[in-house]
């Protein structure tokens, strides 16, 4: 949310700037300068006109400004109440979500992937995911990686359990994150009937 202690700040300093304690090195001093004309322009008779169109030029490009940072603030509390549903829905989702790197190396993970691999998510970042794999299940998960190059690739893969080493099956996607030049990766574990756990 916009902060009202800075936009009050803001308006401290443009009061400061108009009254003669700008930096005259400041970009704003030419502003400053230019309402000097301005009033020198007004207080002639030849000149005053041309002065009154100025300011009226002044005060529309004013209100742009007021309503531009308008509907930034509104922007802004926007994308910050999506940012907490996306946070959310992340964070709550019955599904283990991790980003991880080329080497598997965990950047990210939400608290359902915590808990299936019975460890903290702070504890998390930086391990590597096909540590917590069984053997074969680490060289599918390499494999697949490899694969999400050319798209999303899901497959079947075996876990170890981390607290007790009672062998897990998990279903397993992963899709590329090109911007980030990491792997997206949904993990569930699978019953034996082959519907997923809760």
């Amino acid at each position: 949310m916009f902060d009202a202690e800075r936009e009050a700040a803001l308006r401290q300093r443009a009061l400061l700037r108009l009254t003669g304690s700008a930096d005259p090195a400041s970009p704003l001093a030419s502003s400053v300068a230019a309402l000097g004309m301005l009033y020198e322009l007004s207080s002639s008779a030849e000149t005053a006109a041309t002065a009154l169109g100025l300011l009226h030029e002044m005060q529309v490009y004013q209100v742009e400004v007021e309503l531009q940072g308008e509907e930034l603030r509104h922007s802004r509390i926007e994308i910050e109440a999506r940012l907490h549903r996306y946070v959310q829905l992340h964070d709550l989702a019955p599904f283990a979500y991790f980003t991880i790197g080329a080497d598997t190396a965990i950047c990210e993970a939400n608290l359902a992937g915590a808990r299936l691999l019975g460890a903290d998510r702070g504890v998390l970042v930086g391990c590597r995911l096909d540590t917590f794999l069984a053997p074969d299940g680490a060289s599918a998960l390499r494999a697949m990686l490899g694969e999400t190059l050319a798209g999303a690739a899901e497959r079947t893969l075996a876990m170890a359990n981390p607290a007790d080493g009672a062998a897990r099956t998990l279903h397993v996607s992963a899709v590329p994150d090109a911007l980030a030049g990491r792997f997206l990766v949904a993990m569930i574990e699978v019953a034996a009937a082959g519907r997923a756990t809760s």
